[in-house]
This record gives structure tokens, C-alpha cells and sequence, in this order.
């Protein structure tokens, strides 16, 4: 199923093989534009792969750092006690550049770069670019997601 990730529009669509639109996802980009350099912090544009799906039936509001859940579930109160956190919440769904130069391999690679789509707090703001590079979603959105598209999916992250 191929997935177009609209950064002007702050949406994922997810299409069927003769394209036709199935689902449309509000998201969040980097709120520092879109790039592809290494600490950029920037959304990296163009044609991706997932890579890897981590999180599969953990319950929503699992908190993850360096791509392993803590234990923790998100909560009001943990925000307060980490306020500085990114938080990576439910699902991860790890994306890998297919564009050697542009967002594959040295300074530009989007694997090692660590961009993901994952969750974020219900309370945040979605289809305005708030992220630190990767695309946020709602956690009920991106379970959905998640349940829907396999390793090896086609992503599309356009600008316009």
C-alpha cells in the first residue's frame, strides 16, 4: 500500500495499489522545515521504506526510549516529572531512505538518523510542524496505522 506523507498539508494518506485513497492521518512534521542532514532535526523528504515495526500490542500510551519500552505509560504526571522528554508513544514504525545521496548513506541517511513515525500526547498539537524531525500521530491513528501497513511499505514525505 503505498504512503504519501504531505508536509504542507500536515497529512499521511494511506492509498491501495491503484491508488486510491483508503485513509487520511492529521500529523505533525519537523517544526524546523523539512532536510535531510544528519541533527537537522528537519523532516527528511522523499521516497522511504518501513524498515522496521517495533511495539506491535503494546497498550497505547507506551512510553519508548532508543526504541524500547520503559515500562512507563504516559501520563500528565510523568510529562511533569520529564518535561524536556520527546516522547515516542505506542508504536514505532522506523523508516529507511531509498535515495542513495539524498536520504540514504552518509550524512543524509534517515535510518540512522533514527526518523519514525510514532505516537505523541493526545494534548499535542497535530497539522502544525511541532516535531523534532519525525512525523507524530495520535496514538488511536497510528495503532490503526500500524495494524494496516507491513515492513517493507512504500512512504512517499512530499513537501507540497
Amino acid at each position: 500500500m503505498p504512503i504519501i506523507i504531505n508536509v504542507k498539508m500536515q497529512q499521511l494518506f494511506l492509498s491501495d495499489a491503484a491508488n486510491t485513497i483508503l485513509k487520511t492521518y492529521t500529523i505533525s512534521t519537523g517544526k524546523r522545515g523539512v532536510g535531510e542532514k544528519v541533527n537537522s532535526m528537519q523532516t527528511p523528504r522523499g521516497k522511504h521504506i518501513i524498515r522496521a515495526k517495533i511495539g506491535a500490542n503494546a497498550p497505547i500510551n507506551t512510553v519508548f526510549v532508543s526504541r524500547r519500552p520503559t515500562g512507563e505509560i504516559y501520563s500528565t504526571k510523568l510529562a511533569l516529572k520529564f518535561p524536556n522528554r520527546d516522547w515516542i508513544l505506542t508504536r514505532i514504525l522506523w523508516l529507511s531512505g531509498l535515495e542513495i545521496g539524498k536520504n540514504r548513506l552518509g550524512g543524509v541517511d534517515t535510518f540512522k538518523r533514527y526518523i519514525y513515525i510514532h505516537g505523541c500526547p493526545d494534548e499535542y498539537t497535530l497539522g502544525t510542524p511541532t516535531s523534532c524531525g519525525c512525523i507524530r500521530m495520535r496514538n488511536c491513528d497510528l495503532i490503526d496505522f500500524f495494524d494496516n501497513v507491513k515492513i517493507g511499505e512504500f512512504v512517499n514525505i512530499l513537501e507540497y
